[in-house]
């Protein structure tokens, strides 16, 4: 097979490219994440995608021909967050963890799902490894109040190898927008939707709706599903693909700054640890994250 005739319509540059219906994108990310595909078109979808911009429609398609091939993860009639983590961060410690943590704590399944694309940053699987919670070598069944870490690998290897990509290109591409929108698990879950530039909120939000997702989408802290422990984020709940508003951003000057741990595994993970027994306070904006995230949970399940 080839997507050579697609590759025709996406890679005519910024103004002359033409954009895919959404059956047209499923065809065409069902090769790419098959592997039926020659590197050197898998470089010219990678780098015409990504100059031409993904529509909503196309990403549609794009998720349409992931969840067709992913190895789901079984939830059924289990509340559960799906909490992508492929950024890491550079400047800041990573809480998606304590996000995770906190959420088990409430009795909700939580499934993060990351690997590592940058290796100049700390990732979220380094800190939740410090704090005792191992990568999974198995597809396993979510359980209520825990939190699991699953590698992108056992989801699917072709989505794997699309986002590693970066590492040879030095682009992202459709692959790191994928992973912060789709769901692994067989069931209806709550996907924690992040992004770092506002345009990609209207295109995000716009996929969820095509998809019916169940989703809370904001700015995330450097990339991660997390909202800034400094300042609360804008956030957009989206339940059966019906978006509303549930959160303002925070305004004008920080009263205070939180006490934040170093940005390293060790110490992030004795920082979250401390938070969860009560020593140090949960950061504002991060406990109003979750309540949004079990308030949209308990939405989803009382809603016909």
């Amino acid at each position: 097979m080839s997507i050579t005739h697609y590759i025709k319509d996406i890679g005519r540059g910024k103004e002359g490219a033409r954009s895919l219906n959404r059956a047209q994108a499923s065809d065409l990310l069902g090769q790419v994440l098959d592997g039926t595909i020659s590197d050197v078109e898998l470089g010219a979808f990678v780098v015409a995608m990504r100059i031409k911009g993904e529509t909503p429609l196309e990403m549609a398609g794009f998720l349409d021909a992931l969840d067709q091939r992913l190895h789901h993860i079984p939830n059924t009639g289990v509340p559960t967050v799906v909490l992508p983590s492929y950024n890491g961060a550079r400047k800041l410690p990573v809480l998606t963890p304590l996000l995770a943590l906190l959420l088990a704590r409430e009795g909700l399944a939580v499934v993060v799902h990351g690997c590592s694309t940058e290796s100049s940053r700390i990732s979220a699987q380094k800190v939740l490894e410090a704090l005792d919670i191992q990568a999974q070598t198995a597809i396993e069944s979510v359980v209520p109040g825990q939190v699991q870490f699953v590698p992108t690998a056992l989801l699917h290897p072709g989505l794997q190898r699309l986002l590693e990509v970066r590492r040879v290109v030095g682009l992202r591409n459709s692959g790191h927008s994928l992973v912060k929108l789709m769901n692994p698990c067989s069931d209806a879950a709550v996907v924690v939707g992040c992004y770092t530039h506002p345009e990609y909120a209207v295109s995000m939000a716009a996929t969820l709706e095509l998809t019916q997702a169940n989703a809370l989408l904001l700015r995330g802290t450097e990339g991660e599903p997390v909202a800034d422990a400094r300042r609360c984020p804008a956030m957009t709940a989206v339940c059966r693909g019906h978006a509303r508003q549930v959160q303002e951003a925070q305004a004008g000057a920080l009263a205070t700054m939180p006490d934040l741990p170093a940005a390293d595994p060790e110490a992030t993970a004795q920082w979250i640890q401390a938070v969860l027994a009560g020593q140090v306070p949960v950061p504002a904006p991060i406990a109003q994250q979750v309540d949004r995230l079990v308030q949209l949970c308990h939405s989803i399940r009382t809603k016909p």
